[in-house]
């Protein structure tokens, strides 16, 4: 099932919007629940979740800042 131009959007921005600041949380408190990690570990983690979220969305990104290849 393809989205079209409009709908993938509107669902980059919402994720932008809300599933972002909600990743980070997530993120956030899981780092603070495991045991403290020496900082050049913690670093490689933080940096591998920073790209981690946006793999599952590449498709939704993918093409949102080019003209709608629909219009006329």
């Amino acid at each position: 099932m393809a989205l079209g131009y409009k709908a993938r959007k509107r669902l980059s921005l919402l994720i932008l919007l809300v599933g972002m600041p909600a990743y980070i949380v997530l993120a956030v408190t899981v780092m603070n629940a495991l045991p403290r990690l020496p900082l050049w570990a913690e670093v490689p983690v933080y940096l591998l979740l920073g790209v981690a979220w946006i793999l599952p969305f590449k498709a939704v990104f993918k093409g949102i800042g080019q003209e709608d290849p629909d219009a006329e």
